[in-house]
């Protein structure tokens, strides 16, 4: 039987911010700036109630100034906010540096002991790859081909030639959830469901959608969603995202940024259906 998309999450009126979970979002460094709020941001455009980035201090001032919204806090206080995060997303713009990668083993322990929902991407990926941290049980990987190239230690012509293959034998080895990012993403389970995305073009081809992505599964899974519908719905609604923004701008045009404008479209879209 073919998979079916989940609803959007419910929104209960009588609600406030705590409602609708607390994101935990490590991400972005020195030179990285843009992956932080990228991730952040797009987690509260899609629902999540509260987001606080923990990041060097050149990340928080950076996006201090460009999204109010979101909560900021120094690395040296992850510990203390895990306590009251419900999702931890990890890894966007983290670089693996010896000590953002001090920095994801040590918060990752920290989540694998609570048992709290976890996204990890990008940078969070590469170190997962040489360190093989112990990952909490409701964690999804996103990775593009060449960082499943790394989950795998194998060629990226052996993920391209069978991506299906490919992400089946990531969720195995890292007992995870995976969203296999490609023109088509391919989403798998522990327990062997699997989805292929429909929406998305080449219009988000472009430096920081992955964040963006990262950010949406993540407000979804602040949401209570599990972490399988969760990565299905999100990866749906963030190609819908940039297919509304390519209709308006062109496959050329969109930015990341772009993206995370079109997210309310694209779930307004969606509750139509």
């Amino acid at each position: 039987m073919a998979y079916k998309l989940p609803k959007l999450p419910i929104r209960e009126e009588n609600s406030n911010k705590g409602t609708f979970g607390k994101i935990l979002n490590v991400s972005g460094s020195e030179y990285m700036t843009g992956a932080a709020y990228l991730s952040s941001v797009s987690a509260l455009r899609t629902g999540a109630g509260y987001v606080e980035l923990a990041s060097h201090d050149n990340v928080l001032k950076a996006v201090s100034c460009l999204a109010p919204e979101v909560v900021l806090a120094p690395v040296e206080r992850i510990a203390e906010i895990i306590n009251t995060s419900t999702v931890l997303s990890i890894g966007c713009g983290l670089s693996t540096t010896e000590n953002a990668e001090k920095i994801f083993t040590n918060t990752i322990a920290l989540a694998k002991a609570k048992n709290i929902p976890t996204v990890i991407d990008a940078d969070g990926l590469n170190i997962l790859s040489k360190t093989n941290t112990e990952i909490p049980e409701n964690t999804i990987l996103t990775p593009h081909p060449k960082e499943a190239s790394r989950l795998l230690n194998c060629t990226l012509g052996e993920i391209l030639s069978d991506l299906e293959k490919s992400a089946k034998a990531i969720t195995i080895k890292y007992n995870c959830v995976t969203a296999l990012k490609s023109h088509k993403t391919i989403v798998t389970s522990p327990d062997g469901e699997i989805y292929y995305n429909t929406t998305g073009s080449s219009a988000l081809a472009k430096a920081g959608s992955g964040d963006v992505l990262t950010g949406i599964i993540s407000g979804l899974l602040a949401q209570k969603m599990n972490i399988f519908n969760a990565s299905c719905l999100g990866v749906y609604l963030h190609g819908l995202a940039g297919d509304l923004a390519k209709n308006d701008l062109t496959e050329y045009g969109v930015l990341a940024s772009d993206t995370i404008r079109y997210i309310p479209y694209a779930i307004k879209l969606l509750k139509l259906e």
